[in-house]
């Protein structure tokens, strides 16, 4: 990973911490049971192992249908990335079961860490992005933002493009899909001489400690999932 021209300046009292993580760079580790492969992309604290992580990012490669691991405390959100996609079964009391459709691109199912999930591939392999958060530990929001060049071009007929502000002690921007330049800065300010360009292609990262009052711009055509997380006062 590369410390991406080190900090964002600009109005905030603490400067950000830009770190951009090239999908090339993720290691892939095979699951024991064999049905399938993760990347890990990041993780607080870092290298922290599964019972002890406060937050941790992957990316997995799902190979078979068959049980999740549980884990008990955990929230847990997927996003399906390729392939044909799966189907979550989700026990619940009274032989009932609740299916968590992942089917397209960048659908989304949020489930706890505790339940009994089974999955089913729709037609084959899929790869899917997992954010995992410990609760109590700390809070995780996982978004989805697409740009087209038809967006661009009627925000730049328009008006300046109005940039998201991102708000949290952790700030995570995937590349889920196509290539996307973004552009980082103080949300507070009127200029833009300290704002940082990143171009990321699909399965980069940008992670950003302490992103207090920051803009995000993206140009380009794809998505990004943004995930802002808040740690719990102890």
């Amino acid at each position: 990973m590369t410390l991406a021209s080190g900090m964002v300046a600009g109005a905030s009292a603490c400067a950000s911490r830009v770190t951009l993580i090239r999908a090339a760079e993720l290691v892939a580790s095979p699951w024991k049971n064999g049905g399938g492969v993760t990347r890990e992309v990041a993780a607080h604290p870092a290298h922290a192992g599964l019972d002890a992580f406060v937050w941790r990012v992957s990316v997995a490669d799902v190979a078979q249908a068959g049980p999740f691991s549980r884990f008990a405390g955990i929230d847990r959100t997927l996003v399906l990335l390729s392939g044909a996609g799966m189907l979550l079964d989700e026990a619940q009391g009274d032989n009932a079961v609740k299916t968590h459709a992942l089917t397209r691109p960048l659908d989304i199912a949020r489930f706890a860490g505790e339940a009994c999930i089974d999955a089913r591939l729709v037609d084959g392999p899929t790869r899917d992005f997992n954010l995992m958060v410990r609760r109590g530990a700390a809070r995780g929001e996982l978004e989805v933002w697409r740009q087209t060049q038809q967006m661009q071009q009627v925000q730049q007929s328009t008006q300046p493009q109005r940039g998201r502000t991102l708000s949290a002690d952790v700030a995570l921007l995937y590349c889920a899909s196509g290539a996307l330049t973004v552009t980082l800065g103080d949300a507070r300010a009127n200029a833009q001489a300290d704002a940082q360009r990143h171009q990321l292609q699909t399965g980069d990262t940008l992670r950003i400690d302490a992103p207090n009052a920051l803009s995000c711009t993206m140009e380009g055509e794809g998505a990004l999932l943004a995930i802002r997380l808040r740690y719990t006062p102890e």
